[in-house]
């Protein structure tokens, strides 16, 4: 860990997908404001072995192997991050409740992306952010594989998530198999109180991708109209003859 983050400015990002100073603070929140404890093995390397993990997809062995730990402190490690992370634990609220949500839950102000850019203004300035899913690779035992594999042909897990235009995710919905349809978590998501989806307000949007349905307060893309730049290469125009 001493060596990432003393080393080349860049160990750090290549290594954990991150500045030194964005995971030293990283560690520091979650020991503060969240209770991830110290034990025999340190807060910086608790958080490192996990954000490591993610960054580069490592498995167990690996992350041993790069820790130098044996493969039960490792996953200890790991699910002790994990946990405070994406629930409450010891009466702290979970980081990730706190960090994926909108940062203005009324929707009122124009977001700066569109507010100070003529080719979005004044046209999406009613646009609150975009939602669309995707699909993660998952490792599945063979009794369970039919229900995981759908369109993308291998095993995964379907996720739909929402994010405004700095980028930040304000609502994601995981761990669903990969066999369903992107609608139907889509519209769980929406119909389900006790999950907190950011709703439009009056006279907001969403833009979604078009498996999602057409409804009020999400724009899904007018059909048969091509809107992304490798739909228009090697291609005449509509009025060609």
């Amino acid at each position: 860990m001493m060596k990432i983050l003393n080393g080349h400015y860049a160990q750090s990002k290549n290594n954990f997908r991150m500045e030194k100073e964005l995971f030293i603070e990283l560690c520091n929140d979650l020991e503060l404001k969240y209770g991830l404890e110290r034990s025999r093995v340190t807060i910086i390397e608790k958080v490192g072995t996990f954000v490591y993990a993610l960054a580069k997809g490592a498995s167990n062995r690996d992350l041993g192997e790069r820790f130098q730990r044996s493969g039960e402190t490792i996953s200890r490690s790991f699910h002790e991050v994990l946990k405070i992370i994406t629930s409450r634990s010891n009466g702290f609220k979970g980081f990730a409740r706190d960090m994926i949500k909108p940062t203005d839950h009324t929707f009122q102000s124009i977001l700066s992306h569109i507010l100070h850019d003529e080719r979005y203004m004044p046209y999406f300035k009613d646009c609150i952010g975009c939602i669309n899913g995707t699909h993660i690779v998952a490792c599945v035992l063979e009794a369970y594989q039919m229900r995981y594999t759908g369109r993308k042909t291998f095993t995964s897990f379907n996720v739909v998530a929402a994010c405004d235009f700095d980028m930040c995710f304000t609502f994601i919905s995981a761990g669903w198999e990969g066999s369903i349809h992107d609608s139907r978590i889509f519209l769980h998501a929406i119909n389900t109180s006790s999950l907190n989806f950011p709703k439009p307000p009056e006279g907001k949007y969403y833009l979604v991708d078009k498996g999602y349905p057409d409804r009020r307060g999400y724009l899904v893309p007018y059909f048969k109209t091509r809107y992304h730049q490798n739909q228009f290469e090697n291609v005449g125009p509509n009025n060609a003859k």
